[in-house]
């Protein structure tokens, strides 16, 4: 009788359906990406695994940079659209990203080119990096034209697509391809692979997309955005968004040229583990990142504070027992990568107990971004990318992967905890738990 109650409670609530429906398909991604994780750690060497997370961070770094933003402002565009009755000029907003991706992709790889071959590698103390970062420079365009595909699925209402290709078909082409790879004995391709998929799934995704906007209802009026105004609105969530990369990337930086390729394999493992709170937090804030640009600018204040209390609220009763039953099991969970990804325990636990505290903030990580306050939240992120490079430049060489945790949490906390102080001084709404 309780569970039928429950059940017509969670179906009698758009947002909290949508949430758990949302957060069901993550969490198959999550286990996916967890499958594929523990055949790639069992049968790769970690050098291996290492060249894959590095071309990874290079990705989410680079990516972010050339993305300039779109796959966030998208969001902003929509409700604001929205909100102005002319969703129809969402089509005009997505072919100028487009193009102006295209543009910054091009120019990142020109970049990548000019640069000295040796110095690259020599940093490093390896001789393949220049060779991985000039194909990864070679795929930028596809890979963000990927990701702004799937938040333009997310802008049109097409959420159980867009979360399809964010958690599911996005790790397909790898896993099909690592496993082609290891009984052809061809494992070093395994870089190469991992870079070909972004090339499908962006045209893949991109064939939906134009089926998608052409099936927006067709209204007459006149251009609102310009590809100036359209950048100068994305390119501070541009930097926001580099940050938050950057906050995921130096660590694994300063482990490859501090350490080696098996300790940013091993550091890269717990990460991965730790995703599995920060899924459960993104989640909820995508879901709720166009309504808080739509209630915001319309005014609606009311309605506005029930949005973040009920965001606040859920995040923590799903992340709170995850975070408690990883913690206990930690070496447990860590072995099933492999005996030697024991020793990235510490730094796991870290990791997974600082995510729990920073669960707590809510929604304030898309809040600002939303409310047309990107340029505070930039500030706000690069103090913390600041505070980050710094630590992990003096950490990691003496303390290693523990040193890195250290590092992330800490900047985490920071940018979190301060963009809560400023959402509160601003509009006196509490995105916190409480």
């Amino acid at each position: 009788m309780k569970t039928n109650k429950i059940f017509e409670r969670i179906s009698r609530n758009p947002f909290l359906k949508q949430s758990l429906s949302t957060l069901f398909l993550r969490i198959f991604g999550v286990l996916l990406l967890f499958g594929f994780t523990i055949f790639l750690t069992k049968n790769y060497t970690p050098k291996l695994v290492g060249q894959y997370d590095f071309i990874r961070s290079f990705l989410l770094a680079a990516g972010c940079i050339c993305m300039l933003g779109f796959d966030q402002s998208i969001l902003y565009f929509k409700g604001f659209l929205a909100s102005q009755n002319a969703i129809d000029q969402l089509k005009k907003v997505y072919v100028k990203m487009v193009v102006m991706l295209f543009t910054a992709s091009l120019l990142a790889l020109i970049f990548i080119l000019c640069i000295d071959k040796r110095r690259i590698n020599n940093y490093f103390s390896d001789d393949e990096v220049y060779t991985i970062l000039l194909k990864g420079a070679a795929t930028l365009f596809f890979y963000g034209l990927s990701l702004l595909n799937t938040e333009v699925f997310r802008a049109l209402d097409k959420l159980y697509i867009a979360e399809l290709f964010r958690n599911i078909l996005k790790y397909i082409p790898i896993i099909i391809g690592s496993i082609v790879l290891f009984y052809w004995n061809k494992e070093a391709y395994l870089v190469d692979v991992f870079l070909i998929g972004f090339v499908l799934l962006a045209i893949l995704s991109s064939i939906f997309v134009i089926i998608y906007l052409n099936r927006t209802p067709k209204i007459e009026c006149e251009e609102i955005f310009s590809k100036k105004e359209i950048f100068t609105k994305s390119y501070p969530i541009a930097i926001s968004g580099m940050a938050l990369f950057l906050l995921m990337c130096f660590d694994i930086m300063f482990l490859k040229k501090y350490r080696n390729d098996e300790a940013v394999a091993f550091y890269s493992v717990g990460v991965k583990v730790m995703t599995i709170v920060s899924v459960i937090i993104l989640t909820v804030n995508i879901t709720v990142s166009a309504k808080i640009a739509e209630l915001f600018l319309s005014h609606n204040i009311v309605e506005l504070k029930k949005v973040l209390r009920n965001s606040a609220r859920l995040i923590f009763c799903i992340t709170f027992p995850v975070i408690f039953l990883i913690s206990v099991f930690s070496e447990q969970v860590l072995s099933f990568f492999g005996h030697q990804y024991i020793a990235a325990q510490q730094a796991f636990l870290i990791l997974i107990i600082g995510q729990g505290i920073c669960s707590l903030f809510g929604s304030a990580p898309v809040y600002l971004n939303m409310t047309g306050r990107q340029h505070i939240f930039q500030i706000i992120l690069i103090v913390a990318v600041i505070i980050n490079f710094l630590l992990n430049r003096f950490l990691i060489p003496v303390f290693g992967m523990t040193g890195a945790a250290i590092a992330y949490v800490s900047s985490s906390f920071f940018w979190n905890f301060v963009s809560t102080i400023v959402i509160y001084k601003k509009d006196k709404l509490k995105v916190f738990l409480n």
